[in-house]
Order: structure tokens, then C-alpha cells, then sequence
């Protein structure tokens, strides 16, 4: 069954609609039947706006996401609509006594922070370039497609967002009650096709496909290497058809580790560091959207402010008709033009270093807001084990249940301390690198303004 957008309020509003799994036909139980062809309703448009991510969507009893619905009632993605969120049940995983084994096992091992997912011994990335304008319907509908060149194969294959998106809602569904999966760039219905909207979104689906090539699970996924390394059409399809119905998803997903050894709790550790980290990136964020705007607004202004009052001076030297004080004018002149060319190159510094720190403290405010989501899922896992001793008492559970539901919810804290450490490993890597990029930046930035200002010293007269 196609997942519904926004499109439908076009059409009907208040009324209670439900579709046959299968069936592209949606009936309007309040009286007519609006049907929706393929043609007709493009489920997979790159209109619409998505803001939100695992934090706002919808869950099954067992634990698994809904992103649109799947079953014979048609629900309306709550991914629209922020603010909504339900923890799964852990129960489903709890009570779980069977470990996947071979290709579906999660491997963790026990490194010297603690356990750590086990990485590939060739790092996976890729590159998204070369966009290009397409269009279907004989021209009616218009998207971007861009290339995805990953370096195992170097072979490119193309993407439209749409695409990205369904890799998004799949990685979230499988991965999202153990990992935070970050949100994609927002959709946008109006200036698509723009040229610096096009430059913007290509830069920002970069960076989510190397964070998401990066982490050692979900690079190794069969559905990032189908998104990646599909032949043609036909695989795509088949792989998507796979996916779809992958089984291992939302708490499941922990049935896929065997730890080596059991872990403590330290998930209230982690909340505490993520929400203080998220404070701090949105603070950080908030100052440099403030210093932005101040380059290229009055910080700009102020410089050529000054620049031209050193020319208006000059200027008025030279009506004195004084002879000799031509060095001293000119001088002047000079240290004005100056002034106009720092204000100019004030104006143009963020784009060159703050661009840079936006972007990635942008990135983290993303991967941030997924935590507190994943970090409930353990805290509710431990309030069920905590009734374990009363449901056994009550003959609801044995005393082998609640042995079972104590291993699998250290298991859950093997996978969450595995998933912080390798956080933190990244955040040190990222912030390192960025601080580096932003600082050699800044320095070229006054080096060239004091460079300026000399030249601008040197024709004055030692008096």
C-alpha cells in the first residue's frame, strides 16, 4: 500500500479513509471513492517537507517503525507531524531466547573503552555529485538526480531524494531503537531546482551518506550496500522488496548480538552528555548564526563606513592648496580603499571558515536529537525488568523469564555502550578536524588584514 502525503487534504478533509494492502484504490468511508493510481499519485514526490525524525514517528506494539502504514487502515505518517513519539515495546525483544547467527549477527568485541562494534577493515565512503534535472510524465513532473560513487567499486549509480528518503525510513525502521539515524535535508517545495538549493542539498546529503558510510553497522547493511551497489533496475527493486519485509527490526535488532561479557547500566550517563552536548551545539549554532549575519550585515557596513570617511578626509586635504601634503592625501585615499576591501573581505570570511562549523554542529544537532528516543528504549527495557520479580511472584513469568529478560537487557547495554563509544570516537575525530580547518582559516583571514593594513602604513611619511 502507497504511503500518503499531504496531496490528500487537496481532496478530502475529516473523513476516515482506509485502503486494501495491495490495492491502490482509497475509499472514502463517508462517501465517494477517490482512487489513486500510479499515475495519478506520485507517493515517492519530492514535494512536501520532512522535518522530523525517529523522535517523530509511529510504533507498532512489537517495536517496529511505521512510516505510512501497512496494515488494511491507513495511517498518516506521524514522521509529518513533530512531537510525536512512542517508545516500542522492549517486551518483544525481552522474552526473545534465540540470537540471529551468520550474516544477520552484529558483532561487537571488547575493546579498551569498553565494547566497540567491530569496524570493516576498508572504510566505506562515497561521493555525491553531478546532479542533473530530470523529469517524467512527459515532462509534467520534474526532479534531481544525483551520483553516488562509492569507493569499494568506484562505479557511480544515480539517486533522487526520493530514493534517499526510502534508505532513511529503512535505516530508521531497522536500526533506529539502537542507533540514532540523523534526519535527512529537509524536502522543499518551492526553488528546488535552483542552482545554490541544489549546491546546498548535495552538500548536505554528502555529509549524511559519510556519517551513515562511517559507522560499522550500518555500512556493512545489506540495504546501504543495495542503495550503493545496485546493477539495475530490476536488483533495485528486488532489493527494495527485501528490505521491505527484513523481519530484524526496531528492538529485534538486539536479537542480532552476543555480547562477551555483561554490562552495567550507564544510559543515565549517557542522557546527561547528550543533552548537555546538544545545548552546547545549539548555543554554538545560535552565536554563529549571530556573527554571520554581523559580516555581512553591520560588521560589512561599519568597515566601508570607516573607509569612506578616510576618503572624505582626504578629499577635503586636497582643497587646501597646501603644497607638499600630496604623500599624506594619496595616503589616506589609500587606507580608505583599505577599509573597503577588509569590509568586503569581513563580509565574505563565514563562507570560507563559519560555513564549515555550521555545517557539522548542524549535523550533530541532528544526530543529537535522535538520542534521547534511543536512549528511552533501554530506559523502558530496564522498568520491565525491574517488575520481572513481581510478575514472577504474580506466576505471570519463571524465574528462567526473568534470567532470559536480565541477559538480553545487558545485551541491550552492550549495543548502547558500543554505539556512545563509537559517538565519541567520531565527535573527538570531527571536532579535532573542524577546529583545525576553522582556526588555519581564521589566521589566512587576519594575516591578509594585517597585510593590508601595512601596505596601507607604509605610505606614510616617517615624520
Amino acid at each position: 500500500m502507497r504511503k500518503l502525503g499531504y496531496k490528500i487534504f487537496q481532496h478530502i478533509v475529516l473523513y476516515d479513509f482506509t485502503a486494501e494492502p495491495g490495492n491502490n484504490e482509497l475509499s472514502v468511508q463517508e462517501g465517494e471513492i477517490l482512487t489513486v493510481t500510479n499515475q495519478e499519485w506520485d507517493d515517492d514526490s519530492d514535494d512536501g517537507k520532512s522535518t522530523v525524525g525517529y523522535g517523530g514517528s509511529q510504533m507498532e506494539e512489537g517495536g517496529t517503525m511505521q512510516r505510512g502504514g501497512a496494515h488494511s487502515t491507513m495511517k498518516i505518517s506521524l514522521n509529518k507531524f513533530p512531537g510525536f513519539s512512542k517508545t516500542p515495546n522492549p517486551e518483544v525483544y525481552l522474552l526473545t531466547k534465540s540470537v540471529a547467527k551468520g550474516n544477520d549477527k552484529l558483532p561487537i568485541y571488547a575493546g579498551e573503552v569498553g565494547p566497540v562494534w567491530l569496524y570493516p577493515q576498508i572504510q566505506l565512503d562515497c561521493v555525491v555529485a553531478d546532479p542533473k534535472k530530470g523529469s517524467k510524465m512527459y515532462g509534467l513532473k520534474s526532479y534531481i538526480e544525483y551520483q553516488i560513487t562509492p569507493n569499494t567499486t568506484n562505479r557511480p549509480v544515480n539517486h533522487r531524494y526520493k530514493h534517499f528518503d526510502w534508505l532513511y525510513e529503512r535505516l530508521v525502521e531497522k536500526f533506529a531503537c539502537a542507533l540514532p539515524i540523523p534526519c535527512l535535508p529537509d524536502k522543499q517545495v518551492t526553488g528546488r531546482f535552483e542552482e545554490e538549493f541544489i549546491k546546498m542539498r548535495m552538500e548536505r546529503l554528502q555529509g549524511w551518506m559519510s556519517r551513515m558510510c562511517r559507522h560499522p553497522v550500518i555500512s556493512n547493511s545489506e540495504v546501504l550496500q543495495l542503495f550503493l551497489n545496485y546493477r539495475d533496475e530490476k536488483e533495485w527493486k528486488l532489493g527494495k522488496r527485501k528490505a521491505e519485509k527484513d523481519e530484524f527490526v526496531g528492538v529485534k535488532i538486539f536479537s542480532t548480538i552476543d555480547p562477551e561479557l555483561p554490562e552495567e547500566q550507564k544510559y543515565e550517563m549517557y542522557s546527561q552528555f547528550t543533552r548537555s552536548m546538544d545545548n552546547s551545539v545549539k548555543e554554538l549554532l545560535a552565536v554563529g548564526h549571530l556573527h554571520w549575519k554581523r559580516c555581512t550585515g553591520p560588521l560589512q557596513k561599519e568597515y566601508r563606513q570607516i573607509g569612506k570617511a578616510f576618503q572624505n578626509l582626504s578629499s577635503v586635504f586636497n582643497t587646501s592648496a597646501y603644497p607638499r601634503e600630496s604623500t599624506l592625501t594619496e595616503a589616506l585615499s589609500a587606507t580608505g580603499k583599505t577599509y573597503e576591501e577588509i569590509a568586503e573581505l569581513v563580509a565574505g570570511q563565514p563562507k570560507k571558515d563559519l560555513h564549515f562549523l555550521m555545517e557539522t554542529n548542524n549535523e550533530y544537532k541532528g544526530l543529537l536529537g535522535c538520542f534521547p528516543d534511543t536512549i528511552a528504549v533501554h530506559k523502558a527495557a530496564i522498568d520491565k525488568v525491574k517488575e520481572a520479580d513481581h510478575l514472577v511472584t504474580m506466576n505471570k513469568i519463571s524465574q528462567q523469564d526473568k534470567h532470559i529478560m536480565e541477559k538480553n537487557l545487558s545485551t541491550m547495554s552492550y549495543a548502547l555502550q558500543a554505539e556512545m563509544n563509537h559517538f565519541h570516537s567520531n565527535r573527538i575525530y570531527d571536532y579535532n578536524r573542524l577546529m583545525q580547518f576553522y582556526l588555519e582559516e581564521q589566521v589566512k583571514f587576519y594575516e591578509t588584514i594585517a597585510e593590508k593594513l601595512k601596505k596601507a602604513l607604509g605610505q606614510y611619511t616617517t615624520m
